[in-house]
């Protein structure tokens, strides 16, 4: 039998559950060293998924706790669609996928995991990345720690600020 080895996962399935009053974005945005933070802008930042789908997953969160695109402001979208745009392109820069899913899910019927704060998911793609232990085993294999991926896109993110 083969073994998949992924110790990080044990802080996950061992926490007590976060109480409904938590926002785990909000408190990413009021951290001063949030880990897994790779960007911060005026109205918006950038930001690791803790469970990613594939390697360099990044989601774009207004700092402001809101729910819809209806109630940012036109600051927020301005800035939360160029941090869309800078994201794509450290992403690419860095990873150099074959594709890109960019997309927002309003709503847990719509698939949001985090359904009070509005965030916009970027997961780079490879041709041939769905794999059966994707389809059967219901288990991703990540090839690069969450650390090393935020060391990589930091860079990238700040030579692009200021080009």
């Amino acid at each position: 039998m083969d073994r998949l080895w992924a110790p990080w996962r044990l802080a996950y399935v061992t926490a007590a559950p976060a109480s409904p009053t938590e926002c785990i974005f909000c408190d990413a945005h009021q951290s001063a060293d949030a880990e897994l933070t790779v960007f911060r802008g005026q109205h918006a930042f950038v930001i690791l998924n803790l469970y990613p789908y594939n390697n360099g997953h990044l989601m774009v969160v207004p700092n402001r706790h809101v729910n819809t695109l209806a109630l940012l402001t036109g600051e927020e979208q301005q800035e939360l669609m160029a941090l869309t745009r800078l994201s794509e392109i450290v992403l690419t820069d860095a990873f150099h996928p074959h594709g890109l899913n960019v997309g927002i899910n309003l709503g847990k019927a719509a698939g949001a995991g985090i359904e009070r704060h509005l965030h916009v998911h970027l997961v780079p793609r490879w041709e041939g990345d769905t794999n059966f232990m994707t389809a059967v085993g219901e288990t991703r294999v990540l090839p690069e720690d969450l650390r090393q991926t935020a060391a990589r896109l930091r860079p990238a993110f700040e030579r692009l600020r200021h080009a």
